[in-house]
């Protein structure tokens, strides 16, 4: 008989239990998570920029467990034969860089500066900021070290400068760790949340379109400084006017302008919460089912097309596998191609051909709102080019 089922004899030591730990939860999650990444991929992190895109798509389970899984979708892209066609070039990097140090040079004193003409004016000069060292082990110790100096700054008063400091939010059942370009503490003891960019401002305003994604990462981090806030008592106020410095005039000087992210906030928040649960997500997977990027081609579309998507154009400047994905929407005759509104109008029509052969009385029920808009359409259509062929 085996030792495992041997019965100890009396008088004798008891045997160590040879049943393995059972694992928690997060913990099996989290394995899973790196099976789905690959052995030996480092983890992509989830910023800001990445849960703004996704929030604004709650729908795309393929992205929710794509970046949940930290897997890097720009080299998965490339695997998969339609490589992303957007991104940061070196050069804009290394221009935003030195554009952000020159912001922060002497302690952050021009940067407050801006915070405080902007946003407070009648608080005291910031002449004496504290600076906290925020260096730690991990992303988990940065994130302890960043609540534990935001506490100690709200009750030593006065101004405060956190530089890149670290936030931890859950998103689908999945901690995601995010570091803003800088958080300011005021006297009054409220937090405002800086994004630093390299657009420029011309006259006091910059590109709308830059500004509302501006809007919308500073929103993510809004949400996640409230729950830092919430963990004190009396719990600090996490101002929903974010400040915006950028260049001048296409100039090296900072500018700054106060933008509202109050309903940026609403959105996020409301669309983070409607996400399926990541766990939810990878027990649908099949077994076996892994997105390293070495894989072959035909293994790594497989694996892909496991997880279903919802694409929509918007996607193409937000997501690195929009290509794919508009490619196998194409392929598969969807609506979703046309636009979110366009499809909203379609109702259960999800396919070009149907929404044609609804519009040419094949098919549809006459009863259906979407179904009669199409065939009146059609019929005004076909009046308007009768009418241009007659003499």
């Amino acid at each position: 008989m085996s030792e495992f089922h041997r019965s100890a004899s009396p008088g004798s030591p008891p045997e160590p239990n040879r049943t393995p730990p059972r694992q928690t939860r997060g913990t099996a999650l989290r394995q899973q998570l790196a099976e789905l990444r690959g052995p030996d991929v480092p983890a992509k992190a989830l910023d800001a920029r990445a849960l703004a895109a996704l929030a604004a798509n709650p729908g795309c389970r393929r992205r929710a467990i794509l970046d949940g899984a930290g897997v890097d979708k720009t080299a998965l892209a490339s695997a998969l034969g339609s490589p992303a066609a957007f991104g940061q070039s070196q050069f804009a990097l290394t221009r935003g860089n030195a554009f952000e140090a020159k912001v922060k040079a002497d302690g952050g004193a021009e940067l407050l500066r801006l915070v405080r003409r902007h946003l407070d004016p009648g608080a005291e000069p910031a002449e004496r900021a504290a600076v906290p060292d925020l260096s730690a082990t991990g992303p988990e110790g940065r994130t302890a070290r960043t609540a534990l100096a935001l506490r100690e700054a709200v009750e030593a008063g006065g101004w405060s400068l956190f530089d890149h400091p670290m936030l931890a939010l859950e998103v689908a059942g999945s901690p995601a760790f995010l570091e803003p370009d800088a958080v300011v503490v005021h006297p009054d003891g409220s937090w405002t949340v800086v994004e630093i960019k390299s657009f420029p401002m011309v006259d006091g305003s910059a590109d709308p379109a830059k500004v509302g994604a501006a809007a919308r990462q500073a929103a993510v981090y809004v949400l996640a400084l409230e729950k830092v806030a919430v963990r004190l008592d009396p719990a600090p106020r996490v101002r929903h006017d974010v400040l915006l410095v950028c260049p001048k005039d296409f100039s090296n000087l900072p500018t700054a302008s106060a933008v509202d992210v109050r309903k940026q906030r609403a959105v996020t928040a409301r669309q983070l919460d409607r996400l399926t649960r990541i766990q939810d997500i990878a027990d649908t997977l099949p077994e076996g089912t892994c997105f390293a990027p070495d894989l072959p081609a035909e293994q790594l579309t497989a694996a892909v097309e496991a997880v279903p998507a919802t694409y929509a154009p918007e996607c193409l400047s937000t997501c690195e596998l929009a290509f794919h994905c508009r490619q196998r929407s194409q392929a598969a005759d969807e609506v979703t191609v046309l636009g979110r509104a366009v499809r909203a109008e379609l109702g259960g029509l999800t396919t070009v051909e149907d929404v044609l052969s609804a519009a040419r009385g094949e098919s549809g029920d006459p009863d259906d709102p979407a179904v009669a808009a199409l065939r009146r359409a059609a019929a005004l259509r076909a009046e308007a080019l009768q009418g241009a062929a007659c003499p």
